[in-house]
């Protein structure tokens, strides 16, 4: 008999709203499980007692010489992802957390009952075998099965082997198909994993204590953003999901705890593009007696570290391009980088209708609640941000734009501010926090004027965190990392949605 590989049934042939009654192959895998159940046999199982995995096997016996057999038996159990049956014998993939490992079935050593029956294993089952580890004449290591039972029975057939998942729309949609045949999604979580591991890990090293603080908030503050509103129903109140975790964070600083940090999910009710979902992953973290320039300090030991846990060092490939994230850092401030991009030297001195208009000959149209600070803002992100590509620590922002931040020591129309930028990214916030109570009352009333003229993004004024700082706010660094933009960075993905194992979805 010639070699034939049973090929999994093409994803464009069955579509997932039908019903599995009504195509041959998903109503022939339905018929499968009622044949065994007749038989007695439950192709559901409640466990398996599995002894070895995958990649276990393949660090073991790296050096196993074609032909070998160990005399070892183990118990492995994943997921079908290929068969290829060669007349008595049939090769598979079994996939598990790991890796794979191939499985070398044998009608001599299983029988003729074991073997017909594995014969009705379909791509996509999960089943459990036990047998020995052995390498084949062409030296790939296998399980030569004595025994084995199905685990779970996929109605549904996966997508086809040579092409993938292509479609992205159902690739976010049905992430666990993604992750089932698509390697390189599969590394991206890992690797997101490997990212919240390692930032836990400096923090944590550096005396900084993990917390957790309301995701439910009777104020969204803490950054300008427009919130998600609930209604809690027996307070008979509306309350928000929060936008940032600052202001909860900077009350515990002011309780005693001098450094702490959060690895959270924050929500915003605004626009999904390449780099923005709904709700998004960021480590907020507080240090006090610090400053900003002690926080960049800071960024430079952790980045590094967290880039060489993820990729093996600070230089890699992003989008064919090389970045290189050993420190030090260049610190630059945003009115010398506008004023170079702009041809001519910008500043806060400037008439109002000179910054419009040069805004509008950008492609930015000025509102009317904009003071010159925002404005000088708009015309970074226009004419800077999407030419960042070394990384650099973009300093000194204005005051308007930055209603958290302490006034800078030489300019009042500025505050010790700084973003982080790479790879074009914005991927760190961060700034010496205002501890002043009365200028912070101030800004919040500033914030509330812009409100009230169209701003929905304006903070509001959040009493209670007026009365914390009253009762004292050390000197104090704050800084907040966005956790997905930096693991596309370090996975080379160029859209938030495929460093997120599950992306808002507009409803089918």
């Amino acid at each position: 008999m010639s070699d034939e590989a049973i090929e999994p049934q093409s994803e464009m042939e069955i579509s997932d709203t039908d019903p599995l009654q009504a195509h041959p192959l998903t109503a022939q895998r339905l018929q499968k499980v009622e044949a065994l159940r007749s038989r007695g046999v439950e192709p559901y199982p409640v466990r398996f007692e599995r002894t070895a995995r995958s990649a276990q096997l393949h660090a073991e016996y790296a050096e196993l010489e074609p032909g070998q057999a160990t005399g070892r038996d183990v118990a492995v159990a994943g997921r079908v992802l290929n068969l290829r049956r060669m007349g008595k014998l049939i090769f598979v993939v079994l996939q598990d957390a790991w890796g794979s490992i191939q499985l070398f079935v044998d009608r001599k050593t299983l029988g003729d009952l074991g073997f017909e029956a594995f014969e009705t294993i379909d791509w996509g089952d999960w089943i459990g075998c036990r047998g020995e580890v052995m390498t084949t004449r062409r030296g790939e290591l296998s399980v030569k099965i004595s025994s084995f039972e199905l685990l779970s029975k996929a109605l549904r057939p996966l997508p086809e082997k040579w092409h993938g998942l292509q479609d992205k729309e159902r690739r976010y949609r049905q992430r666990y198909l993604d992750l089932i045949v698509n390697e390189d999604a599969r590394r991206v979580a890992t690797v997101r994993a490997e990212v919240l591991s390692e930032l836990r890990t400096q923090f944590e090293s550096r005396g900084f204590l993990e917390v957790e603080t309301p995701v439910l908030q009777s104020l969204a503050g803490g950054a300008l953003a427009r919130p998600f509103v609930t209604h809690h129903n027996a307070l008979d109140i509306d309350m928000y999901l929060r936008i940032a975790t600052e202001l909860h964070l900077k009350r515990l600083v002011v309780g005693g705890f001098e450094r702490v940090f959060e690895l959270s999910r924050v929500f915003r009710n605004e626009g999904i593009d390449a780099t923005h979902n709904p709700e998004f992953t960021t480590l907020e973290a507080y240090q006090a007696l610090a400053d900003y320039h002690d926080i960049m300090d800071l960024m430079e030991e952790i980045i590094p570290a967290v880039a060489t846990a993820a990729t093996g060092g600070t230089v890699f490939q992003y989008q064919e391009r090389v970045v290189d994230l050993t420190p030090p850092y260049r610190r630059v401030p945003l009115l010398d980088l506008v004023s170079e991009a702009a041809g001519r030297e910008v500043g806060f001195d400037w008439p109002a209708d000179r910054l419009s208009d040069l805004l509008r000959r950008h492609g930015v149209e000025p509102q009317p609640a904009w003071g010159s600070g925002k404005m000088i803002t708009e015309l970074f992100e226009a004419l800077v941000e999407p030419h960042l590509w070394e990384p650099v620590f973009v300093i000194d922002h204005p005051k308007e734009t930055s209603p958290l931040a302490r006034v800078h020591r030489r300019d009042p129309n500025l505050t010790e501010r700084f973003e982080l930028f790479a790879a074009n990214m914005e991927l760190a916030n961060a700034f010496s926090e205002l501890n002043d109570p009365i200028d912070q009352r101030a800004r919040f009333e500033q914030q509330a004027r812009a409100k009230a003229e169209g701003d929905e993004d304006a903070h509001p004024i959040d009493e209670d965190y007026l009365k914390a700082l009253e009762y004292g706010l050390p000197p104090t660094g704050g800084l907040g990392i966005g956790v997905d933009r930096l693991v596309m960075l370090l996975t080379d993905q160029t859209t938030i949605r495929e460093v997120l194992l599950f992306p808002t979805m507009r409803p089918e």
